[in-house]
């Protein structure tokens, strides 16, 4: 008899995570590659690695070209980092092409040294939120954004941007699923963003993250969201 879907998937999700060459690329696009290696960091208790989150993301944009999905920018894992060290100037052409203010939702991993935590602008709301499963505050995350957000209205539109009408918050522990370990914040941030970028409440909790681990290695390999 044929193997079910489910054995199928099982069975590739096993060979990507097991023995092979790190460096041997698993899957390729939007100008990046993930790597065995790479990959291997969605074995449990593993921390996701910039290549994974990257990839995951730009297939949650690549989704939301879709009908009846919201317009959906997002940065890469390297933008904030570049924008604390170096301000506007040194990530002004992030948005070459692309009118940040025509979007319904802009979403910021962002890389804290040992943890990943998710900032969502909502350009429709005027709202800038951050999302974090261990309950950590965000407001200075905020602010910064805020003031990025300032400066591209002025440099690409030439415009003010009134500060007055935009909402800032940190997403209280009691709102969003907490993490009950040291190893699944990036798996979070993919979903929550997962979640968002679909409109959609965020219901799952610490209970889905191997299976989330599992068909995320799946969706990074063939390219396509479940």
């Amino acid at each position: 008899p044929l193997d079910c879907p489910f054995q199928a998937m099982e069975k590739e999700v096993s060979a990507a995570l097991g023995k092979g060459e790190p460096g041997e690329i698993l899957s390729s696009a939007f100008k990046l590659k993930v790597t065995r290696e790479d990959i291997c960091t969605l074995q449990h208790p593993c921390w996701l690695n910039d290549e994974v989150i990257n990839f995951y993301m730009n297939l949650l944009v690549e989704r939301s070209k879709k009908e009846g999905y919201p317009a959906l920018h997002v940065f890469n894992t390297f933008f904030y980092p570049k924008l604390c060290s170096g301000g506007y100037k040194a990530v002004r052409r992030w948005t070459r092409g692309v009118d940040l203010f025509k979007q319904d939702l802009i979403l910021v991993p962002i890389h804290l040294r040992v943890h990943w935590t998710l900032l969502v602008i909502d350009v429709r709301k005027k709202t800038i939120r951050y999302f974090d499963s261990l309950g950590q505050k965000g407001d200075n995350v905020c602010k910064t954004l805020l003031q990025y957000l300032q400066e591209e209205s002025r440099e690409k539109r030439n415009l003010e941007l009134s500060v007055s009408e935009w909402t800032l918050r940190s997403v209280s522990p009691q709102e969003i699923p907490q993490q009950t370990n040291g190893s699944d914040c990036g798996v979070f941030v993919c979903k929550f963003a997962d979640s968002i970028s679909r409109d959609k409440p965020i219901t799952f909790t610490q209970e889905h993250m191997p299976y989330f681990r599992r068909k995320m290695v799946w969706e990074i390999i063939h390219q396509q969201l479940l």
